[in-house]
């Protein structure tokens, strides 16, 4: 069965200067999480596929950033009903983009993330910035509520706080 991989951009920076929500940047504990969540994937081989992203500079970046760290290529699709849909129209950018993909990355936003996770199957999780849900998901064109299976999360702290640390050094 496939696997989505679910993951919120990481932490933005409020304080920087930026033009309207969509521009708004990473900080750098956000650039660290998103680093070492994609060095994280890679350890673990749950390399993505395929990926899709908002839009949004937060989002694209958080995406890019966990591909060079953790040294993973896939093909990326940006879709603007990641940035404002909520999770239907999620599922159906999902259908749209997924193609033959066994593992689909999406990076996006809360409150969406959370309620699609839900939707899913996946139960209730509170998605804090940086965090990946793994999913099992019907085949692409059956994707539905109801439809997944919670595998795994992972929240950044985890692994850069304390005695396990996936950060560059």
């Amino acid at each position: 069965m496939p696997e989505l991989l679910m993951m919120r951009h990481a932490k933005s920076d409020w304080d920087a200067s930026f033009g309207d929500d969509r521009t708004r940047p990473l900080n750098e504990r956000g650039r660290r999480s998103a680093a070492a969540m994609g060095r994280l994937l890679s350890l673990t081989g749950r390399v993505p596929d395929a990926a899709i992203t908002s839009p949004a500079v937060r989002a694209r970046s958080t995406l890019e950033i966990a591909l060079e760290a953790g040294g993973w290529h896939c093909p990326v699709v940006v879709d603007d009903r990641l940035y404002h849909g909520g999770p239907d129209t999620v599922i159906e950018a999902v259908r749209d983009h997924a193609g033959r993909s066994a593992r689909l990355m999406i990076v996006g936003h809360e409150p969406t993330w959370s309620m699609l996770i839900a939707d899913l199957g996946g139960g209730a999780v509170r998605m804090v910035t940086g965090a990946v849900v793994a999913l099992e998901v019907p085949e692409w064109p059956s994707l539905r509520r109801g439809s997944g299976r919670l595998l795994w999360m992972s929240i950044p702290r985890m692994l850069t706080d304390g005695d396990l640390h996936l950060e560059a050094t």
